[in-house]
């Protein structure tokens, strides 16, 4: 049986034997929207639990609109021209517009991928500025909630006249789904925030996992966040295995989104009926394979049909290497995920962390002393991969990184997925099965007898 991975921006093509293989599980069949531009006008015109965005921006000073950055695959250069339309139609000057890039704690993205991420003529014609999580200085403090996160929002959205954010509703690791409250907490937070949403407390939750929103920490704590901020209007989409608009959605932040959260999880699970030895995946191609700090996604994604001790076969571009500067050092930190070397501290210590300093934020004084213990910048990943290793093995199949840089992340370098897949099957024997996730993290697979 030959089939195609996402990888890179080209795809990776291999062989497996076909009396071993289950799936390949991919997205369910959604028909494209045949005029997705007049769809997120319409969406627009005719939101979900909100006056229409034209009757919330008569009178407004300014606007501040949140994209994603160039990690999550929206198509932008069909939403923002209906809202850039609309808001200038109510008297909001182009100049009073703010097009700000929910980096979250990822670099910014500028030059040719600014263009990349909206569209030459928005990149040419608007104001767009990035958002920056390590300067603590360019958010306001809004409190800290009942669970002891600190809440630090870029101020240039808190402080907007019209807060409206855009994003696409996808499987997330963490907090069930992708878009609505999420690109508002991590998207605009600063990382004394993240740190602590991040934590073990909130990751360690069983339901802190794909495609679950009921009881997930995770999911609650950062709407509560983004209710503290406040959010006049959403526009958000749901895409197929083409990226084409499926789903369009708009209006109330929890109303809309719940919505197509509803539409996705309809799509994207595919059923197993037994735990299975092997799992090939990837994660989801360009944009999201770029680093191994994002290809973890597709590592966790595999996990609720893998036996325990099985093997997951990971094919990933990681065309920008590990990652940031802070997770290269995290991982330097961690010899190891478990605590058997004899230098550096292990995930587990994450626990031991103290509580947050005190801290000034202008003329405030106030305690960032969390409930919970904290993450350093980016050791949340390594939360996250050390749920993979309790429970099985990791090969990676890149040309991005050396076989030594693989080792160094906690995995196995293999050279094909040929390779890696034959080397699983000797070992687990004559009745070992082999599921295959052509886009990763996109698709929920799920045991069937079991939900």
């Amino acid at each position: 049986m030959r089939i195609q991975l996402d990888y890179g921006r080209t795809g990776l093509s291999f062989e497996l034997p076909d009396d071993r293989v289950v799936g390949p599980l991919t997205i369910r069949p959604a028909a494209p929207l045949g005029d997705p531009q007049k769809a997120i006008a319409d969406a627009i015109s005719n939101p979900i639990r909100s006056p229409p965005l034209a009757q919330l921006a008569r009178g407004r000073r300014n606007a501040c609109i949140l994209i994603c950055d160039i990690t999550r695959p929206v198509p932008n250069s069909l939403i923002l021209p209906p809202l850039l339309r609309t808001l200038e139609a109510q008297g909001v000057a182009r100049n009073d517009i703010l097009i700000l890039i929910a980096t979250g704690l990822h670099r910014p993205n500028e030059g040719s991928e600014l263009v990349e991420l909206v569209g030459p003529e928005i990149a040419a014609t608007y104001r767009i500025e990035n958002h920056n999580g390590k300067e603590l200085a360019e958010h306001d403090f809004l409190g800290i909630t009942a669970n002891g996160v600190p809440v630090h929002l870029d101020s240039r959205y808190v402080r907007a006249d019209l807060k409206i954010t855009t994003g696409l509703i996808e499987p997330h690791l963490m907090a069930g789904y992708s878009g609505g409250r999420k690109v508002i907490c991590p998207g605009i937070a600063a990382l004394e925030t993240v740190k602590v949403w991040h934590g073990p407390r909130f990751l360690e939750h069983p339901r802190a996992d794909c495609g679950i929103v009921e009881g997930n920490p995770v999911h609650e704590e950062n709407t509560r966040i983004a209710l503290m901020a406040g959010c006049d209007f959403i526009v958000n989409v749901c895409l197929d295995g083409q990226r084409r608009v499926t789903w369009v959605g708009a209006g109330d932040m929890i109303r809309a989104w719940e919505e197509g959260v509803r539409f996705v999880e309809q799509v994207v699970k595919a059923p197993v009926a037994e735990p299975v030895d092997v799992v090939v995946t990837s994660c989801a191609g360009y944009p999201l394979d770029t680093t191994w700090y994002q290809a973890v996604k597709g590592l966790t994604g595999a996990l609720p049909i893998m036996k325990d001790g099985g093997t997951i076969i990971l094919a990933a571009s990681l065309s920008e290497g590990v990652g940031s500067p802070e997770f290269r050092q995290r991982i330097s930190e961690h010899p190891d995920l478990y605590g058997t070397s004899t230098g550096g501290r292990t995930v587990a210590e994450l626990k031991s962390h103290g509580p947050l300093a005190i801290r000034q934020v202008g003329q405030f004084l106030h305690r960032t002393e969390a409930v919970a213990a904290f993450c350093d910048m980016d050791e949340w990943q390594l939360l996250m991969l050390a749920k993979v290793k309790r429970r099985c093995r990791v090969k990676v199949v890149t040309h991005g990184l050396s076989p030594e840089a693989v080792r160094q992340c906690f995995a196995e370098p293999a050279a094909t997925v040929e390779q890696a897949v034959a080397d699983s099957l000797a070992e687990y024997g004559p009745a070992a099965r082999v599921a295959v996730i052509p886009k990763g993290p996109y698709v929920l697979p799920f045991l069937s007898q079991i939900r």
